[in-house]
């Protein structure tokens, strides 16, 4: 496959709500969207880079800068190009791996449109539909989070994903677990608020039943998550702390994880998240697919992803309206808590034009 042209766009849309988490609120998703270009087909992709660095050290003008000086160039010396070629050109530039994925998703959607062969059906999924789950932001109060859960588990979503950080963590739990009874699947994120000496105070959570507690401590402490384990009875998930298969096995291997939120952005791509699968599947690992408030064109590869077989738990894969009134393609839609997997060639989705152009702050292309 021979690129011709790479476009950068950038674009806005407004959430249908305030989104809060512990390291600040989203008002509406600014994202950097990868368009690849050949002569027989065109592929998109989403960088899911925020536009301050906040959930990592990315942020969506830095991945936009990386990929017009280093990326987009690298690839665009190749003779001819893959997706799986894509990965190899791309190791000499460190990090970046927010913009690497954005670029390697670009070109494997338009390898696979010309193919005309489903994103799924190459990773290998093994399911039609997948389970939608749903992360809620912290409230101004808990009547307001109660109404707000009310009003995702009537919609049909099979899980509840808290947002805590301190002071806002054992009161509304409890709450909610109230609230829903033992029934309901709930889980906490905790976006690496606490230290591992508010291990006492997090034990308080236990009692709750809940699936796991998310990221309770910085990226990079792996044995202070292993030392909370050993206290609390809720399961620890890692999410910003893997960002390989190698630190996937380290996090498994040092008790710090009984569980691995996959994020293909945070790891660098779809084919690496798939390689992180494949490792937690040999070691006995569940894993889910985290979201990162995805336009339809990310959204659309994560549920192709969150169709593999290991990913045995619900999931941050949830319906276009939880986030947008409009999407920048048709709506990724649940129907009775179920998301089908898209079969159309590529991730099966693209942009609708008028959508595009009313979510555009601005673009820039690059021909190769």
């Amino acid at each position: 496959m021979k690129l011709t042209r790479i476009e950068l766009h950038w674009v806005r849309l407004p959430l249908v709500a305030p989104f809060q988490t512990s390291f600040g609120t989203e008002h509406d998703r600014e994202a950097l969207l990868v368009k690849a270009v050949t002569p027989d087909a065109v592929g998109w992709g989403e960088c899911v880079a925020m536009p301050e660095p906040g959930y990592s050290a990315e942020y969506v003008d830095g991945a936009a800068d990386a990929l017009v000086r280093f990326l987009i160039p690298a690839v665009g010396a190749l003779p001819t190009v893959t997706a799986a070629t894509v990965g190899h050109a791309l190791t000499a530039v460190k990090g970046h791996p927010m913009a690497k994925a954005a670029l390697e998703i670009a070109i494997l959607d338009a390898q696979l449109r010309q193919a005309h062969m489903p994103l799924a059906e190459y990773l290998g999924a093994v399911r039609p539909a997948v389970p939608a789950g749903v992360s809620v932001g912290i409230m101004a109060s808990i009547p307001e989070l109660l109404d707000a859960v009310d009003g995702y588990l009537a919609a049909g979503y099979q899980r509840i994903k808290l947002k805590i950080q301190p002071g806002w963590d054992v009161a509304p739990v409890r709450a909610v677990r109230e609230h829903v009874g033992d029934a309901v699947a709930v889980q906490v994120d905790a976006n690496g608020a606490y230290t591992v000496t508010d291990a006492a105070h997090l034990a308080k959570l236990d009692p709750f039943d809940l699936l796991m507690i998310e990221q309770p401590l910085a990226e990079d402490d792996l044995r202070g998550h292993a030392a909370l384990a050993r206290r609390l009875r809720t399961p620890i998930c890692l999410d910003e702390s893997v960002t390989s298969p190698v630190r996937a096995v380290e996090a498994i291997e040092s008790g710090a994880a009984a569980i691995i939120n996959i994020k293909p952005g945070r790891v660098g791509g779809y084919l690496q998240a798939r390689r992180i699968h494949d490792v937690c599947a040999a070691h006995g690992v569940p894993v889910w697919v985290g979201g990162m408030v995805e336009t339809g064109i990310g959204r659309a590869a994560n549920v192709a992803l969150a169709a593999l077989p290991n990913f045995t738990l619900v999931g941050d894969v949830s319906a276009s309206d939880r986030f947008f009134a409009r999407d920048i393609t048709p709506p990724v839609v649940m129907r009775d808590g179920w998301i089908e997997v898209p079969t159309g060639p590529g991730i099966g989705v693209e942009p609708d034009e008028a959508a595009l152009k009313e979510a555009s702050l601005r673009s820039t292309g690059i021909d190769l």
